[in-house]
């Protein structure tokens, strides 16, 4: 029997964030239904925070990896959804034809660097975890 799940692709920048919460949100509600990896035009290693707030949530991704979407261009997805503008601009051509979806995403990191403590910074991961499960719960039929 094959795997009739979809083939699904997140794509970031870094492959450190947003990509990473996409596909834990993903594997964790809609594992069932949607073959899921995520990449990033750049590799940045997993961040911290986004491994706290998304445990804090009962989704593991202490063990997911920074991958480089060059090592993913080989595999046939159905779908490629870049979670930021800089990803969606720098989407690489795939070998066979790929329906590309953009849905942005507010940058973690980058907002928390203007944070006045840890709380605060962490408060900013949690709004856009919680803004990537609604968008994941809207999966497949949104696509």
């Amino acid at each position: 029997m094959s795997d009739k799940r979809i083939k699904l692709l997140f794509l970031c920048t870094g492959n450190s964030c947003r990509s990473q919460m996409a596909e834990g949100w993903t594997r964790h509600l809609k594992g069932d239904q949607i073959d899921v990896r995520s990449a990033g035009v750049e590799t940045h290693g997993l961040n911290p925070n986004a491994v706290k707030v998304m445990a804090e949530a009962g989704v593991d991704i202490s063990g997911y990896q920074s991958t480089h979407v060059r090592d993913v261009l080989e595999i046939p997805f159905d779908y490629v959804i870049t979670v930021c503008d800089h990803a969606r601009e720098s989407c690489p051509l795939f070998p066979r034809p790929v329906r590309k979806i953009h849905k942005s995403f507010d940058d973690p990191p980058f907002l928390a660097k203007s944070a006045e403590s840890e709380e605060e910074a962490l408060a900013i991961y949690r709004r856009v975890r919680d803004e990537i499960r609604a968008f994941v719960e809207t999966l497949p039929e949104s696509l």
